[in-house]
């Protein structure tokens, strides 16, 4: 494949210049990429419609830079008086930014160039201090633009940020570049310095006092096998499941909860049987969105909530009932200071003279703000259908869907953020491997990041069937 790599600079200003100490948010994803090595960038891809031109994919970036303070941002490291390396945001007011394009032969493929293009985005290091946090790139094939590659640095902006920026292309006039309505939300500088606040510094040592009585019901726990570490250390477990969709939402209807609950209670309860912990843990990401003025800002404002789920002497509703109690106050104490939560874990490992355990984490991305399932509330009925449309009962539909289960071990990696991470979608993840997963029905598909330190390879498998046959099991359970 030949491809001629060359960028055009594209020019910005905006409001809101000036230095500040890093936002929670912000701080929290930087120590995560220092302690794991991991980039943590955020990359999407998708086609351009016929006859895009160039200078629109500009003003696109220009529009987006000029109005979000977020993606004018860098950082500035500094030596502190003890020899600490301290870290400060800096919000330039304006400046220019590369618009990338590769150029291809017509025989080439595009979409070839487009992932080698993300692939670069996600794995090149950002240079915080000199470079802005965002990379836009297009992939040009005899003359015309048809593909659109989009990256950021998560360590300025969370996934809800993205969607905002994209909510906020309504306000631009591709005809002139021009915006239609002024910008709003507050800038990383103003919810940094409200956190450095006295009410900030309240809001934090109540979110720290959540955390520390909830470690306090987590009993120590150790594997009840050796395992087996592996190299790369941290193995996939990629899964598809139509069978836990049709239950998660049967379930949901039957209790009213919204499915990231039945799914959290389904996970907890797979841990107990599995693993033999009880209560469970796990770290959920908390958007902070509900907070006031947080909705549309385009910034890193998610931090770790953590869920502690009792299982015992309870029905598998009761445990619905108690995984949305234990979201819903991860949620509310989720906003804090990471430096005081980081001494308050080790002051703890240290009492109890042994490591916590604690790095498990469910991230259910089916929730994201603007996703399918992110306000679905289990309301109505669910029913099973034949292939002729014709309504069959819950437990003959799910004896169908389960023979089209697949588990399969994917990638690994010599890192990763937690012993145990299980990330939730509605689609694919956009990988090559995973093109060959069956098509055409609503599913669950998942992976399983396990620390082959902690966890044996089949324990996982275990694990993963374990939370299908849990909601199988209870979506049949009238």
């Amino acid at each position: 494949m030949a491809i001629t790599l060359s960028d055009i600079r594209v020019r910005f200003e905006g409001q809101g210049a000036g230095v500040g100490e890093l936002t929670w948010g912000q701080l929290g994803i930087l120590q995560t990429t220092r302690r794991t090595g991991r980039t943590m960038n955020v990359v999407v891809t998708m086609p351009l419609p016929d006859a895009t031109p160039l200078a629109e994919m500009a003003a696109v970036l220009r529009f987006l830079v000029s109005r979000h303070p977020a993606l004018r941002t860098r950082l500035r490291f500094t030596d502190g008086p003890s020899g600490e390396r301290g870290v400060q945001q800096v919000v330039s007011g304006s400046g220019e930014i590369p618009l990338y394009i590769a150029d291809l032969d017509d025989e080439d493929d595009p979409s070839a160039a487009a992932e080698e293009m993300r692939s670069r985005f996600e794995l090149e290091w950002f240079d915080y201090e000199r470079e802005f946090p965002v990379r836009m790139g297009v992939v040009r094939q005899s003359g015309t633009l048809v593909r659109l590659v989009l990256g950021y640095s998560h360590v300025m902006v969370d996934g809800a940020g993205i969607l905002a920026l994209t909510r906020d292309l309504a306000n631009l006039d591709r005809a002139t570049g021009l915006d239609t309505a002024p910008p709003e939300g507050a800038s990383p500088l103003d919810i940094a310095a409200a956190q450095g606040s006295a009410s900030g510094r309240r809001q934090s040592e109540r979110s720290i006092r959540y955390w520390a009585a909830q470690l306090e019901r987590l009993p120590a726990w150790r594997p009840a096998e050796p395992a087996s570490p592996q190299q790369p250390r941290f193995w996939e477990l990629a899964g598809y499941s139509p069978a836990m969709d049709l239950a998660l939402r049967a379930i949901a209807a039957r209790t009213g909860a919204a499915t990231t609950y039945v799914l959290l209670a389904a996970y907890s309860t797979a841990v107990t049987r599995v693993f033999g912990r009880n209560p469970s843990v796990a770290r959920i990401v908390v958007s902070n969105r509900f907070r006031p003025g947080f909705a549309d800002v385009a910034a890193q404002l998610s931090q770790d909530g953590i869920c502690v789920v009792d299982t015992a002497d309870a029905s598998f509703d009761e445990v619905v009932n108690r995984a949305q109690s234990a979201a819903t106050s991860a949620s509310f104490y989720g906003y804090y200071d990471p430096v005081q939560c980081a001494r308050l874990l080790e002051e703890t490992a240290a009492r109890r003279g042994g490591p916590l355990e604690i790095s498990w984490h469910l991230n259910d991305r089916r929730a994201m703000p603007g996703s399918q399932d992110a306000d679905e509330s289990g309301a109505g009925g669910v029913e099973g259908r034949d292939q002729a449309g014709r309504d069959v009962p819950i437990d003959e539909a799910l004896a169908k869907l389960l023979p089209r289960t697949r588990l399969f071990w994917d990638r690994r990696m010599p890192s990763f953020d937690g012993a145990l991470f299980i990330q939730v979608d509605s689609a694919p993840a956009p990988l090559a491997s995973r093109q060959a997963l069956p098509e055409g029905l609503p599913a669950v598909y998942f992976e399983v990041w396990a620390d082959t330190r902690v966890f044996t390879a089949a324990r996982i498998e275990e694990f993963a069937r374990t939370m299908e046959t849990v909601l199988v099991e209870a979506a049949c359970d009238a």
